[in-house]
């Protein structure tokens, strides 16, 4: 057990016995579901993806989200192998589910960020700021639910925002590659014909 796990679960604690209210756990639970496997932000994508006007965010949205996925969840929790800290520390009361993988980076605050990173910056403000409040209070909630460390959330955070901007940087040369913008052909300017005079009488 290391002391940087221990300094992360007193900060649990912290929380535990002194954010944790009555009023607040039933809407902190909700959040910490409305994240659970990414469902949330997969039927957003799915649903931008349905009309014309929002396809094209929702296809970065997609991009975005399956680069974090691959990234997170099939690369770095397995190599890391972070067990969960009420594992680790007993006093640590859960309030959701147990987890059944490992605890390092946290996915909900990774699928979170990774689309609504693409909403705040690929359309308006009242669009995108209400949905990276939302990310940000999935992420929260991981914490106060008692199922990741800080630096789990912090880091799955930052992995998603930083594959989001790739996205955003790098797709729209992928987009001028396979779909390279069409020539105007230039119309031939007819030449004006000479003006006939007229013979006078």
């Amino acid at each position: 057990m290391s002391t940087f796990n221990q300094m992360e679960a007193n900060l649990l604690l912290w929380i535990q016995n002194n954010v944790r209210a009555g009023w607040l756990t039933p809407p902190m639970k909700l959040f910490s579901l409305l994240g659970d496997k990414g469902l949330f932000w997969i039927a957003l994508t799915l649903l931008l993806l349905c009309f014309k006007r929002t396809r094209r965010v929702g296809a970065y949205c997609a991009v975005s989200m399956v680069l974090t996925f691959l990234l997170v969840n099939c690369a770095i929790k397995p190599l890391v192998a972070r067990v969960r800290p009420y594992d680790l520390f007993p006093a640590i009361d859960l309030l959701v589910r147990a987890e059944h993988d490992f605890s390092f980076p946290s996915g909900h605050s990774a699928n979170s960020f990774a689309v609504s990173w693409i909403l705040l910056r690929m359309t308006r403000k009242r669009y995108g700021v209400p949905a990276v409040v939302l990310a940000a209070l999935i992420a929260l909630s991981r914490l106060y639910v008692g199922v990741h460390y800080p630096t789990d959330v912090l880091c799955g955070t930052i992995i998603a925002i930083v594959l989001a901007e790739l996205t955003l940087h790098q797709l729209p040369k992928l987009e001028r590659k396979l779909f390279p913008p069409k020539k105007k052909r230039r119309r031939k300017k007819k030449a004006a014909r000479p003006a006939q005079v007229r013979p006078s009488r």
